[in-house]
């Protein structure tokens, strides 16, 4: 296998991918250059770390392709005193992008190999500001709660009430909504104790989480 030139490669995938899909900002893109994404990608998937693809997990998961991840750091626009709920911490690296950014990150994870696989990953990157827990993302963790973000690191049917009742008042939830082929990045907002403001800003196209409800195509 090819040895990665990291440098090189991490610059071609801000310049080529990351950049034309309208990720400008200076923090998400100097995170994207500082923080080693091929330290977080399967021994086997290391030469594609930085490529324009979802790289295989463990478990049937997978990695979100970079753009996907930058664009949703980028349209969420976490700030040091947030407290963050990721669903589905696949390998530890959205997580890792969100610890930099805020100031705590909880993420749930399904499954234990990749719970394991995440924590490793994190502490060898220096990560102390988050904590990967297994348990169901569909549920939330309303006792941890609430939130001032909460981000879905894959593709839901629907966002199910649950989890936006764990969002504090002026809190904002990120996922990708839909089905195949039409999936909408979603961002919620909670706009007081009963009202929600949503806004799906650009398309996109994301694996599905697991445990979550898909809509019914039954007629009557």
């Amino acid at each position: 296998m090819p040895t990665l030139d990291v440098q090189k490669a991490r610059f071609n995938m801000i310049e080529q991918q990351i950049r034309p899909w309208n990720v400008l900002d200076a923090g998400v893109l100097h995170l994207l250059a500082s923080v080693r994404r091929d330290e977080f990608v399967p021994e086997a998937f290391k030469a594609l770390a930085y490529a324009d693809m979802e790289i295989p997990l463990p478990a049937g998961q997978c990695m979100l392709a970079p753009r996907l991840e930058a664009r949703l750091l980028q349209d969420l626009a976490i700030k040091k005193t947030d407290k963050v709920l990721e669903i589905g911490t696949g390998s530890g690296f959205l997580t890792a992008l969100l610890a930099h950014q805020a100031a705590s990150v909880l993420s749930l994870e399904l499954s234990p190999e990749l719970v394991a696989f995440a924590k490793g990953n994190l502490q060898k990157a220096g990560i102390s500001n988050a904590e990967v827990r297994q348990g169901d993302g569909a549920e939330g963790a309303a006792a941890q709660g609430p939130f001032d973000v909460i981000v879905l690191g894959g593709s839901v049917a629907e966002v199910p009430h649950k989890l936006l009742e764990q969002l504090k008042v002026g809190g904002r939830l990120g996922a990708v909504v839909g089905e195949e082929p039409v999936m909408c990045a979603t961002f919620v907002t909670r706009t007081s104790a009963t009202n929600y403001h949503t806004v799906q800003p650009w398309d996109c196209d994301a694996p599905r989480l697991q445990n979550f409800a898909e809509k019914s195509h039954f007629t009557f």
